[in-house]
């Protein structure tokens, strides 16, 4: 029963508070009171007109701002975008510097090219100009016929040298036991005898030449025949030195003569020797140099004689070739040399 009669304690102090909002007048002062509420009325309603007044222009200026804003934004991405142009056309302008300087190198070598070009279209121009002129002098029977003219008399003058060289060493094939003839040769062909020649067969000077000593030395190896060789070798290489400058012709292997004790000369790619090929060895130049080995049998190694004979008969199959005729044989030192000079000595050399 107290707790339905009696106020609860939670509106004790709302009603306390409705107490402390109740403002109690005076009747003496309503009247200025009112007047007060009045005028405080009508400045609020002139402040609620000039607020209403005023926020348009707010409004639009805060628009203002807002474009103002928008504005600043788009000129900050202009003004990025201008320094990012700046900077890019920095790089620009340093590139077309930099190929302006190569544009400028690569003219500067294109004009000494040019003036290169200028004086080698000169020089091929005088020069055409020069092989127009021998053209003109070669053409007709005239020239044609200096030519040949001069070319015989070149052709004699090998016969007569070769014919010297003939009669120094001169070339005879063994007949019979007691008899020596002349080597000669088929009419119409370029092999010697009416018969193959052997190489034992053929003598220069009267001495033979044999590659049994050079192919394999023995204990009974006739010395004198090994001697004889020698010194026929030492003839053809002889021989050979005057040919090959007569025709003109520089032969592959250089010789250095020295009778029967004569040297030919390889040159090839230089390997390292052994001690005991030292003395065989000289400086041809930085990357190549020449070996020496002997037309003659030194020792029992016959391997190096052998290849020395080799060589020799290269140079002869050189000069062969020169003249228009093949090699004999390998081995047909003698047969090939006597064959070079009956080819040259023959009449139809002259006019070939």
């Amino acid at each position: 029963m107290e707790r339905e009669t009696g106020p609860s304690s939670s509106e004790k102090p709302r009603r306390g508070d409705r107490e402390e909002d109740v403002k109690v007048i005076e009747w003496e002062e309503f009247d200025h009171e009112l007047t007060r509420l009045w005028s405080l009325s009508s400045a609020l309603k002139l402040a609620t007109e000039k607020k209403l007044s005023l926020q348009p222009k707010l409004e639009s200026l805060i628009q203002v701002s807002a474009d103002s804003l928008r504005r600043a934004n788009e000129l900050e991405e202009m003004r990025q975008r201008l320094e990012a142009r700046k900077l890019l056309v920095e790089k620009t302008s340093a590139a077309c510097k930099v190929t302006e300087q190569d544009v400028k190198v690569k003219e500067d070598s294109l004009s000494a090219e040019v003036r290169s070009l200028l004086v080698g279209g000169t020089t091929l121009s005088i020069a055409k100009s020069k092989l127009q002129e021998s053209n003109c002098q070669l053409e007709g029977e005239s020239g044609y016929t200096h030519l040949k003219i001069v070319t015989s008399k070149l052709r004699k003058r090998h016969q007569y040298m070769v014919s010297q060289v003939s009669f120094i060493y001169p070339l005879k094939i063994e007949a019979g036991p007691s008899q020596d003839q002349e080597l000669e040769s088929l009419p119409g062909g370029s092999r010697l005898g009416t018969k193959p020649v052997s190489q034992g067969s053929v003598r220069i000077l009267g001495l033979p030449f044999s590659m049994a000593p050079f192919t394999k030395m023995s204990f009974f190896t006739d010395k004198k025949e090994v001697q004889k060789s020698a010194t026929a070798l030492g003839y053809v290489a002889h021989a050979v030195s005057l040919l090959a400058p007569y025709l003109g012709v520089p032969i592959r292997y250089p010789l250095r003569l020295g009778g029967s004790k004569t040297y030919i000369r390889d040159y090839a790619p230089y390997i390292e020797p052994s001690s005991s090929d030292m003395s065989a060895i000289s400086t041809l130049s930085q990357n190549y140099k020449f070996v020496e080995f002997p037309l003659f049998l030194d020792g029992q190694d016959t391997t190096r004689a052998a290849y020395a004979v080799f060589l020799l008969n290269k140079n002869i199959e050189q000069l062969l070739n020169f003249v228009g005729v093949n090699s004999l044989g390998p081995r047909q030192v003698l047969a090939n040399l006597k064959e070079l000079i009956r080819i040259i000595q023959s009449p139809d050399y002259i006019h070939s």
